[in-house]
């Protein structure tokens, strides 16, 4: 009579059952050798002990590495043919857009300058000079919240770029487990037994990226990134020129405010002169009213400015990322740098420096690269999967792959057959919406030839209204200061000392607003030459 084993199903890594037989662990039952317990054989006792013990050799114990290479081969010689580049779609090429020569409303600069150079080459600090707004530009980049809500958005797409490019890789994984598991004996049929297991499993899926469609994808996650980085600098530029504007128009108010106290105390004096010459007869009861007119008006208007003033202080603040609160004062208005020319340099730089444009040309290129992908998604996918590991029930054994070892090795290849449309559908959107990126791209260029020939032609013929503005300013002073002395002599009226000096007023405004203009127009035409952003 044979020995009496255990039997237990045992599921095996290709996904059949096999059947493996054991020792009891009954110790009325007879030992098993301890070699031939290994091996899951049994000793000669009768023909069905043999039988059971090959069919449990022939389930459990792996065939030779020698045979799982043979069959793996043909797998890995398909899988290195298919490793040459295949991308599907078209490759990207900078559209041609016709530019101007030069820029309208350009003129020579003094002394000339090569074609080449430009005002939007220069450093932000070259052009601001100003101590002061020097130090708030430096803190609205530190501290700007649109500068920094920029900078997480380029973190953002650089982590999506990794993320899509590791499709392009192999995934591995392994997994380990051990069991080990007794049962009590039933009866005479099913006696106690126990099972002590161990398996290791490294495996490899890859899905081959044959038709470039993982390429392509890479690719415009590539050009996402780069479309935030000229983002960030899009932002930083505006910062800058921001900033600089919103101190230009705080030294403005500055200087109306205190043109409007001096104009004050001015008419104050003269209405006390007024009152005493009304009060000895000399001026009338009109020319006193005129007089406290004068006053009313220059007072009004301090109240006015002062709010500016700190409105425009807070929204200065406010670009610098800090609460509400005063602002440092620097350089008066009237000694803010304004160059009489400044270099345009060639309409063709502007595609290179400006941020906006290379923004745009960033999401033309990503939507070139999805057309690839669109057009992978007809062809099928492929990959292959590898398995392999080591499964014993002894483990002095474990690590010998020739008893232990196990391996599964496949490929597969997925082709849609009916999406009722969809992958058509989908290769028409990428392909409208990458016309629509070149509409936008070229439109982008041509608003920026327009914002530099607008700034262009608002510097120039700023300067000029402001050389006729201090002309005017200074004719005025005379007129205002000639017409005080007539009337105090009695040679004028005070309809003239009142028309003159609402005129003088007047004037002082309009000529600091003038200067205003000038370094708001040169503000611009930084801006739009694609200065700004440089560190």
């Amino acid at each position: 009579m044979g020995r009496l084993l255990s039997k237990c199903a045992v599921w095996l890594h290709d996904g059949k059952q096999g059947t493996c037989y054991f020792e009891p662990a009954n110790p009325s039952a007879a030992n098993l050798d301890r070699d031939t317990r290994h091996h899951g054989r049994v000793e000669q006792n009768g023909p069905s002990a043999v039988h059971h013990a090959e069919r449990a050799e022939n389930f459990c114990i792996p065939r030779s590495p020698r045979a799982g290479w043979k069959l793996a081969l043909p797998l890995l010689m398909i899988a290195c043919g298919m490793l040459v580049e295949c991308t599907m779609g078209p490759n990207y090429h900078r559209p041609v857009v016709n530019l101007p020569t030069n820029y309208r409303g350009q003129v020579s600069t003094s002394p000339p300058q090569p074609p080449t150079a430009s005002l939007g080459n220069e450093k932000w600090w070259t052009i601001f000079r100003d101590p002061v707004l020097q130090q708030l530009i430096h803190a609205a980049l530190k501290q700007n919240y649109d500068i920094r809500i920029a900078a997480t958005r380029v973190l953002e797409e650089q982590a999506e770029l990794r993320l899509t490019r590791s499709n392009q890789f192999p995934t591995v994984e392994a997994s380990a487990g051990l069991l080990s598991e007794r049962n009590p004996k039933i009866n005479s049929f099913f006696p106690t037994y126990k099972v002590n297991t161990a398996e290791l499993d490294p495996g490899v899926i890859w899905n081959l990226d044959f038709w470039g469609k993982y390429r392509r994808e890479t690719e415009a996650a590539r050009e996402n990134v780069l479309e935030t980085v000229w983002g960030r600098r899009a932002v930083i530029a505006s910062v800058v020129a921001d900033v600089a504007s919103a101190y230009f128009q705080l030294r403005e108010l500055d200087s109306a405010l205190e043109i409007s106290q001096r104009t004050l105390a001015s008419r104050q004096a003269s209405l006390r002169l007024t009152q005493v010459l009304a009060k000895y007869g000399s001026a009338s009861l009109l020319d006193l009213r005129q007089s406290q007119e004068l006053v009313d008006t220059a007072a009004e208007t301090i109240p006015n400015f002062q709010q500016q003033i700190g409105q425009q202080e807070d929204l200065i603040r406010d670009l610098l990322g800090e609460s509400p609160g005063p602002i440092p004062r620097g350089l008066p208005l009237a000694q803010q740098p304004a160059p009489p020319g400044v270099p345009a340099g060639l309409p063709s730089e502007l595609l290179e420096r400006r941020p906006d444009i290379r923004e745009a040309e960033a999401n033309l290129m990503a939507a070139n690269a999805d057309i690839g992908v669109a057009k992978a998604d007809f062809f099928p996918n492929i990959s292959l999967t590898a398995i392999g590991g080591l499964e014993s029930f002894a483990l002095n054994r474990f690590f010998s792959f020739a008893s232990a070892g196990l391996y599964n090795i496949s490929g597969s290849a997925t082709q849609t057959i009916f999406q009722a449309g969809a992958l058509r559908a989908g290769l028409e959107l990428s392909q409208a919406q990458e016309q629509q990126m070149l509409l936008t791209y070229q439109q982008t260029i041509k608003t920026a030839l327009q914002q530099v020939s607008d700034a262009l032609i608002a510097y120039q013929k700023d300067r000029e209204f402001l050389k006729q503005q201090e002309l005017l300013t200074k004719a005025a002073a005379d007129a205002d200061r000639l017409s005080f002395v007539l009337y105090r002599q009695g040679g004028a009226s005070y309809l003239q000392v009142l028309t003159s000096d609402t005129n003088y007023f007047a004037a002082e405004l309009n000529l600091a607003q003038a200067q205003l203009n000038v370094r708001l127009a040169l503000v611009q035409l930084y801006q739009a030459l694609g200065g700004g952003w440089q560190p």
